[in-house]
């Protein structure tokens, strides 16, 4: 549909344009993978339509201009950068007491708030529900694998139902060269994305789940945290390239290094990313203070906890509405029962 529109003022743009910011930034962290560079690239967007709104003549709507002038942000910016990976990318898992391996120097994946993405639980069940698939953690990762312009025609079609004539005009192609990227693109997802299992955890039993994982965690109950994960789980925090599969192998990877010795060293503080479940980490010092660790973000199924990616860049915690640090008022899961 061709949105007609008036040019009268700034404040017309603002009113006609600022509804689409949501999804705006949801492609452009797609496509880069990093919750810094979309929203550098969303200010972009944002910048270059209303130094050129005034030329808009809607023969498109301003959703399709929006989003081509977004992607082709998005593509320039690709030109200088490298994909973004998860650890589980770059090579096989390894033994639990094995180097971590740090890589600070890489531009790792990074995750994503459920609000600035449209996946939070604020609007219409549907496409809250249609938002945190398509932002998951482990989609985001092999879109990182596509070619750039690959990556676009795939977001663009199946994620925000663009039409093929529609992806051509963003993209400056014809409808072949689009219906043949997607169909390359398609063909590469199927290959990397991980098979998960499509029954849903109710909302009840996820409750349960997590609030036992909170409690394993803030009582270091090994054991505990250990009986939480799926047999085949996975376990990865960037930067670090080391990554360990399997329940046990999880349980000896915590004991082995993490810093925390016994309970009340580690408190945990719920948050959403990626359509997922996610925890604040957060360790006792020598003071007292439990300070920022790591932001965790978890994968469920029916069977347990198939995947924790724990991220180490403790500046993401504000994004997620996180403190730096905790006061000592509340009690551990233990000395709470």
């Amino acid at each position: 549909m061709t949105v007609m529109v008036d040019h009268g003022s700034d404040q017309d743009f603002a009113r006609l344009a600022d509804p689409y910011r949501r999804e705006l930034y949801a492609h452009c962290y797609r496509m880069l993978g990093s919750v810094h560079d979309a929203e550098d690239l969303v200010q972009e967007t944002y910048l270059r339509a209303w130094r050129a709104y005034d030329r808009f003549e809607g023969r498109s709507s301003l959703r399709t201009w929006l989003h081509r002038i977004a992607t082709t942000a998005c593509l320039t910016a690709l030109e200088q950068r490298g994909r973004r990976p998860l650890p589980t990318g770059l090579g096989g898992p390894a033994e639990p007491e094995g180097r971590l391996g740090e890589r600070p120097e890489l531009p790792w994946l990074e995750p994503v708030p459920d609000d600035l993405v449209g996946a939070g639980s604020d609007g219409d069940p549907g496409t809250v529900v249609a938002a945190r698939e398509s932002v998951r953690l482990a989609l985001v990762a092999a879109l990182q694998y596509l070619q750039p312009r690959q990556r676009a025609v795939l977001v663009l079609r199946d994620v925000l139902r663009f039409s093929a004539a529609e992806v051509a005009e963003i993209l400056g192609t014809t409808v072949p060269a689009v219906n043949s990227l997607l169909q390359r693109a398609r063909a590469q997802m199927a290959r990397s994305t991980p098979t998960e299992d499509d029954v849903q955890v109710p909302r009840a039993e996820q409750k349960r789940v997590l609030d036992r994982y909170v409690t394993a965690f803030e009582n270091y109950d090994i054991g505990g945290i250990t009986s939480m994960f799926t047999a085949d789980a996975v376990w990865e925090m960037p930067p670090y390239t080391m990554w360990v599969r399997g329940a046990e192998h999880i349980g000896r990877l915590i004991r082995s290094n993490c810093p925390a010795q016994g309970p009340g060293d580690m408190r945990l503080l719920p948050a959403r990313a990626n359509g997922q479940p996610a925890f604040g980490l957060y360790i006792r010092g020598a003071d007292g203070i439990h300070r920022a660790f790591q932001l965790q973000v978890l994968d469920l199924t029916p069977n347990g906890v198939a995947h924790v990616a724990a991220f180490f860049d403790v500046s993401l915690f504000p994004r997620f509405g996180l403190p730096a640090a905790l006061d000592r008022a509340r009690p551990t899961a233990g000395a709470a029962g």
